[in-house]
């Protein structure tokens, strides 16, 4: 006998957890609609060609390829063909790692169809062949919001606005750190290190993992000179407000025309965020990197305070992600809500609505055929009133109907035998108290309303 089991990194949820997590992804649907997103959904599965290359040598390493079917080596000489073409002709399909890389591919498929500037939210699992651990999945919910066909810095500060309503709505106190691709490069330029920008964005954004010097030995290993590493250091200490950050930033980057343009896309970018007033703290973080090689401008993050978790949001802007497709010269910028983690924080934090625990409100016991249809008939208003309720199916022992009210956390039954049908009334119990009442059908309604 085979058993039961799921793969590692993968889970089943139970009715609260779904609940729980409808009610994540409704919140955050909400706010997506309220500044004009539109949903798509792309399939779980993308060509590799679409995936491969687009997010680093580690993110590569992540995918999860898919087996073409059939006898994939038939007519392939196994001694003679490359590993690259071997692989090649054994995958050509691969699960999508994230939901921005099948973004641009959508977008450059259907231009005829979209007008321009587009803006999209897509709610949908991704996947990667990572090393489970908390707060770390095989598979996992992304929700992303996504503009593109427009460069201006509003877009950047809409984004940090819809951020701040979301974790408001749930009430996490979160902070964004916000960065620009253009300082780090800005950075390889003062470390005499412009060619290394991907190795020092790659290792820098694991800065709050590994730590300064581990990082520091990564960038050795990675041929950065003792030297540029040593330029490096003062970077890692930055301090004050957004303000004194990237005046220090501008005085660090007279030579660099790249480091300079990151600091004034900042700049714009914040003070937009001021003028439409948005109440959570954003804070300029040189550090971060972001490691997904797609991005070329303002890069984002969030965290929550008061837990120990990694970030549960991140994004930024990408200039030519499409061009990869065939369509250039065409920008966009995103953000993208890991539902898990959210989760993971709620949960922590006991911030999920109570009512999510006990949606059923009242549950009609069945006493028998006639008393089914009298119940079956009360139910139907209740339903339309807007109140969960349900009727137990089967003409069972009072008791045992109890106890599945019990298990279910279901805080209200209501009964109708012989004298309550002659008398055209119902009696309500409540489960924890044990009060009974004898109501009409309108008087239920608005008892269980309240």
């Amino acid at each position: 006998m085979i058993k039961p089991s799921i793969p590692k990194g993968t889970r089943d949820f139970s009715p609260l957890e779904m609940m729980r997590r409808n009610y994540i992804f409704q919140t955050i649907r909400s706010v997506f609609e309220k500044h004009a997103y539109l949903p798509i959904e792309t399939p779980s599965m993308e060509n590799l060609s679409t995936l491969m290359g687009k997010y680093g040598e580690e993110g590569d390493r992540l995918l999860f390829k898919v087996l073409n079917s059939g006898d994939f080596t038939q007519g392939v000489d196994m001694n003679e063909t490359s590993p690259t073409r071997l692989a090649t002709h054994i995958c050509e399909k691969g699960l999508r790692y994230d939901l921005t890389v099948p973004f641009a591919r959508y977008v450059v498929q259907h231009q005829s169809e979209i007008t321009f500037p587009f803006k999209r939210y897509q709610m949908q699992p991704v996947w990667r062949a990572d090393r489970p651990q908390k707060g770390r999945y095989r598979e996992f919910y992304q929700c992303d919001a996504d503009v593109i066909g427009t460069n201006s810095l509003l877009n950047e500060a809409e984004l940090m606005q819809i951020t701040s309503e979301i974790f408001q709505k749930f009430g996490i106190d979160v902070v964004i750190k916000v960065n620009n691709r253009k300082i780090l490069s800005g950075i390889a330029d003062v470390l005499c290190a412009p060619d290394k920008i991907t190795d020092i964005c790659t290792a820098i954004d694991k800065l709050d993992k590994i730590g300064r010097e581990n990082v520091c030995a990564e960038l050795c290993e990675r041929g950065l000179s003792q030297e540029a590493i040593e330029k490096l250091q003062p970077f890692f200490d930055f301090s004050g407000s957004n303000a004194e950050k990237l005046q220090k930033l501008s005085e660090v980057f007279a030579d660099s025309e790249v480091g300079k343009q990151g600091v004034e896309e900042l700049r714009k970018m914040l003070e937009y965020a001021d003028f439409l007033k948005i109440k959570t703290n954003i804070e300029v973080d040189i550090t971060l990197a972001r490691g997904l090689n797609y991005y070329t401008g303002a890069i984002f993050e969030v965290k929550a305070q008061n837990v120990s978790i990694g970030s549960i949001s991140g994004g930024g802007r990408y200039d030519n992600l499409t061009g990869i497709f065939g369509l250039k010269n065409v920008s966009g910028v995103g953000i993208s809500y890991g539902a898990e983690r959210i989760y993971d924080v709620l949960n922590e934090l006991d911030l999920f609505p109570k009512s999510l625990d006990n949606p059923v409100k009242a549950m009609f016991i069945n006493f028998g055929e006639k008393e089914e249809l009298y119940a079956l008939a009360a139910l139907q208003e209740l339903r339309q009133a807007g109140i969960v309720a349900d009727l137990y199916p089967d003409k069972a022992k009072i008791g045992k109907q109890m106890t599945f009210a019990n298990n279910r956390g279901i805080p209200y039954v209501i009964m109708a035998g012989e004298d309550e049908i002659n008398d055209n009334v119902f009696t309500l119990k409540n489960m924890q108290s044990g009060e009974q009442q004898r109501l009409s059908v309108a008087e239920l309604v608005k008892q269980l309303q309240k």
